[in-house]
């Protein structure tokens, strides 16, 4: 039978054993193990070991005016155009898609250019609010945001507008949206249409009833 020095000093190994294990456990090793640790993702790497960016030519041609830019391939078509060639009315609101502030018309067709790399575009054709109108020379739809009063603070407007441009485009071409109720017939342009098709344009000022009336008054202008 074990005495009380016995037993003693077996409850002092246990602990001890125990703690060397925690220790064991809990300290890095710098040998093969490193070889399981997850590798960094793509946007977390620099573009090149040393962190060079990778640089790329893009021509392509805004409000109608052909520009040759060399850019980080990472660029967007956002950054490109207000930190590149200047054209700020292209607004940067949440930079993850989900407001269409940056909403402009790539071949003919409306893109949130936060989402878009610049070096896709090659060749491509882009309009942003500065190229459908000038004060004194206005689009018909910014016109007709003014004298619906369809903006308030004005932020959102150039995607709103922009977006809405390509609306009318998109209803003309017969292209449905989520609400039309024959996809086989020619979309209705209703309010309910232009408030779905407009839906992915945000504003925080709540000028949607302003938005849909300048909308369908350059709808009536035009057909």
């Amino acid at each position: 039978m074990e005495g009380p020095g016995d037993l003693e000093m077996s409850r002092r190994g246990l602990l001890f054993g125990s703690a060397a294990t925690v220790a064991m456990t809990t300290v890095p090793f710098a040998g093969p193990a490193q070889a399981t640790t997850p590798q960094a993702t793509a946007s977390e790497r620099p573009a090149m070991p040393d962190g060079t960016p990778v640089m790329s030519k893009l021509s392509f041609t805004v409000n109608g005016t052909s520009h040759t830019l060399r850019l980080d391939t990472r660029t967007t078509l956002l950054d490109a155009l207000r930190e590149h060639l200047r054209l700020t009315g292209t607004k940067k609101g949440c930079d993850h898609g989900q407001c269409g502030a940056c909403t402009v018309i790539v071949d003919g067709r409306r893109l949130n250019s936060c989402l878009s790399l610049a070096v896709m575009h090659e060749g491509g054709s882009v309009t942003t609010i500065e190229g459908l109108g000038r004060p004194g020379d206005l689009h018909p739809m910014q016109a007709a945001f003014v004298k619906h009063d369809g903006y308030q603070c004005g932020y959102c407007t150039p995607g709103q507008i922009c977006s809405a441009v390509a609306v009318l485009d998109e209803i003309k071409a017969g292209i449905p949206s989520h609400v039309s109720a024959d996809l086989n017939a020619a979309p209705r342009l209703s309010a309910a249409e232009l408030r779905e098709r407009m839906s992915g344009n945000i504003c925080r000022c709540g000028a949607y009833s302003n938005i849909v009336d300048a909308i369908t008054d350059v709808a009536g202008r035009e057909s």
